[in-house]
């Protein structure tokens, strides 16, 4: 410990001085001597120091370009992702092709929400380099967002050598094909789920065997998924995962009542969407006894509803007439 601090500040040192010589010696102090200070106070995590000297060398022709590039990566190890991007993107204007920029510049416009621009990256780098699995599987997270499910589907089929071995691009891969309802989606989550478990991804497995009436498959991986859920789990619900479950049970068996019990069961547990249930009985898949109770439990998640807005219009009422009545 006391070597690396010793090295730290033999380090410093040497930055000093070399910094003290450029700033005395004017303009015989090269570019490359500014970017080569840049990047130490870089690499320290000075980013201040680092960003000044960056910024004289991006003086610069010799080093302009490796500089605004590195700038680019200061802005964005500082969260500000819209400076990072146009520094990336002046990078690319000069040098249309520089993967590392254009790699850059896709990630970050991702930070900043400008999917579009983020997907023409990603197109324009997958065209240069399209050995490159992980520029294909983020492409293909982009175009997800976008919805052009298709599309994504596409880019990754190009890596196919890779999705057995990449669990990531196998799960982005069958979300692809879940989100246009292809039924090869089934063996694509069945083989992540090989490898490790997850709630979030059992319940999407359990969505694509229902949607295809693989219902009994559908009844074990939601029952699965329950069980999987832990109180850190903060992507899924149980009472959602157990209104999926109701749901099948309802359509599989319409002469059964335990649709109905994981149902009750579902909002006990906090599911409040009283329009999900309305839509269930509209779809006419539900018949009988079990709709009747299910119109019960709607009707009742409705009052329940607006009672509580009833008592908190109130409450705002009262306070707005007597500010001192909300105080302790």
């Amino acid at each position: 410990m006391k070597k690396l601090l010793f090295s730290s500040l033999i380090f410093l040192v040497s930055i000093f001085f070399t910094a003290l010589i450029c700033s005395c010696a004017g303009n015989a102090a090269s570019a490359q001597e500014y970017f080569s200070i840049g990047m130490a106070y870089f690499d320290l995590g000075k980013y201040d120091e680092a960003e000044k000297w960056l910024n004289r060398a991006r003086q610069s022709d010799r080093t302009m370009t490796a500089s605004q590039y590195n700038l680019g990566r200061l802005a964005f190890e500082r969260q500000r992702y819209d400076e990072a991007a146009r520094h990336f993107e002046d990078v690319l204007k000069r040098d249309p092709n520089n993967v590392l920029a254009l790699r850059a510049a896709a990630y970050t416009r991702i930070k900043t929400g400008d999917i579009d621009i983020a997907q023409r990256h990603y197109s324009r780098l997958l065209e240069l380099v399209p050995e490159n699995a992980d520029d294909g599987y983020n492409h293909a997270l982009v175009l997800y967002a976008m919805e052009r499910y298709g599309e994504a589907e596409q880019v990754l089929e190009k890596y196919r050598y890779s999705l057995r071995d990449n669990r990531d691009l196998l799960l982005i891969y069958a979300r692809t094909q879940s989100a246009q309802n292809k039924v090869e989606a089934i063996d694509n989550f069945s083989a992540w789920l090989a490898e490790g478990s997850d709630p979030k991804v059992r319940y999407e497995y359990a969505l694509a065997l229902e949607y295809h009436e693989l219902y009994a498959r559908a009844l074990e991986e939601l029952r699965k998924a329950i069980t999987e859920v832990t109180s850190t789990t903060t992507d899924i619900k149980k009472s959602g995962i157990r209104f999926a479950l109701a749901r099948v049970l309802l359509v599989a068996d319409g002469e059964s009542t335990e649709g109905i019990t994981e149902m009750r069961s579902a909002v006990e547990e906090g599911f409040n969407d009283a329009g999900a249930i309305e839509k269930l009985i509209e779809s006419g898949k539900v018949t009988g006894a079990n709709r009747d109770s299910l119109r019960d439990i709607a009707s009742g998640m409705r009052r329940a509803e607006a009672a509580r807005i009833e008592a908190e219009e109130t409450k705002e009422n009262v306070l707005e007439t007597d500010p001192e009545s909300g105080s302790q």
